[in-house]
C-alpha cells in the first residue's frame, strides 16, 4: 500500500534515437518533479534544457547506487516527487535502477512506470520474427568461452531472443550464438529511431558474414534470435525414430543421420543428436549380402 502523503518515484522512458520519442507525459512529469535521478547528468541535461525542466538533476549510476538511493527514498518519504531516467530508453531495462525501485515499493513509496521508448521491443517488432513470446537476455559475457556458455543455457528456449551487443564484439558474438544454437534466422537492428536505422536480417551465418565483411563496425546494436523450434508432435518424433534407425541399419553415418533427421522431421538439433546417438548405441549396421561371381 502507498504511503499517505509521500512523493511518488516515477520510471520515465527517454528517446533511445530520435529526440521526438518523448512522450507529452513524460515531457508533464519531468516539468513537475522535485528531482530528476539521472544516469549521466550531463546527458540528462541536454535532453531537459529544451523540454523547459529546471529542476534538479542528481546522478544515480551503478557506483553510486547504494549511496544515492537512501537519499532518494528520503526525498520521496518527504513528499517530493522523483523521477527516473537513464541515458536512453526506459529505465531498468539494462540499467540501473532495480535497488531504487525494491527500496521504495519497501517503504510504501508509490511507483509509476511510464510507456515509451524501448530499444528490446523496438527491435523485435521490426524483425519479422516471432513477436508473441521473447527472452531478453541482454548483453552476453565478454569472453568468447564464457559467451558460449551462456548461449548453451539458451539453447532450448523456444521464445526469440533479444541482445544487446557492443560493435566491437559483434562479429565474434553472431559467430558464437551460430555455433551454439544452429544456424537460425536472426535480425540486427542498427541506430534505432535515428536518420540512418538499419534493419539487416538473415540466418546467422549470412550477418556474420555480413559483419566480418566490414572493415569497422560501427553504431548500436540489438540483435534479435530465432527462438528454439517447438517440440515436435508425436507423429514426427516417431518418425524421427524409425529414419534413423532404418538409415543406421543400411550403414549411413552419424552426421548424415542426424541432418536427414533434422531436415525431414523438424526435430531440433539437440533432440536429433540424442536420438541418433541412442539407436547408435544400440544397434550395429546391417551388413550388405556378400557379392557372388556365380551365376544361376
Amino acid at each position: 500500500m502507498d504511503s499517505a502523503g509521500g512523493g511518488t518515484l516515477y520510471l520515465v522512458p527517454t528517446p533511445i534515437g530520435n529526440p521526438r520519442d518523448i512522450t507529452l507525459r513524460a515531457i508533464d512529469v519531468l516539468q513537475s518533479v522535485g528531482v530528476v535521478a539521472a544516469e549521466d547528468t550531463r546527458h540528462a541535461r541536454t535532453l531537459l534544457q529544451p523540454l523547459g525542466v529546471r529542476t534538479t538533476v542528481l546522478s544515480y549510476y551503478d557506483h553510486n547506487e547504494e549511496t544515492r538511493g537512501p537519499q532518494l527514498v528520503a526525498a520521496l518519504r518527504a513528499g517530493k516527487d522523483v523521477a527516473l531516467i537513464s541515458d536512453a530508453g526506459t529505465p531498468l531495462v539494462n540499467d540501473p535502477g532495480h535497488r531504487l525501485v525494491s527500496a521504495a515499493i519497501a517503504a510504501g513509496i508509490r511507483v509509476c512506470p511510464l510507456p515509451g521508448a524501448n530499444a528490446p521491443l523496438t527491435a523485435l517488432v521490426g524483425a519479422g520474427l516471432p513477436s508473441h513470446s521473447f527472452h531478453y537476455a541482454g548483453f552476453l559475457p565478454r569472453k568468447s568461452a564464457a559467451r558460449r556458455a551462456a548461449a548453451v543455457r539458451l539453447r532450448d528456449i523456444t521464445a526469440t531472443l533479444i541482445f544487446f551487443e557492443a560493435p566491437h564484439r559483434l562479429a565474434e558474438t553472431v559467430h558464437d550464438l551460430r555455433e551454439t544454437l544452429g544456424d537460425r534466422p536472426a535480425a540486427l537492428a542498427r541506430n534505432l529511431t535515428k536518420p540512418d536505422e538499419e534493419y539487416l536480417r538473415g540466418r546467422l551465418s549470412e550477418l556474420h558474414a555480413r559483419l566480418a565483411g566490414q572493415d569497422a563496425v560501427r553504431g548500436q546494436y540489438t540483435l534479435v534470435v530465432g527462438g528454439a523450434p517447438e517440440e515436435p508432435p508425436e507423429e514426427a518424433a516417431a518418425l524421427a525414430d524409425r529414419l534413423a534407425q532404418i538409415l543406421l541399419q543400411h550403414g549411413a553415418d552419424a552426421r548424415l543421420t542426424r541432418e536427414a533427421v533434422q531436415d525431414l522431421t523438424g526435430l531440433p538439433r539437440n533432440r536429433a543428436y540424442a536420438l541418433v546417438q541412442a539407436i547408435s548405441a544400440t544397434q550395429a549396421p546391417t551388413m550388405p549380402p556378400a557379392r557372388s561371381d556365380r551365376a544361376w
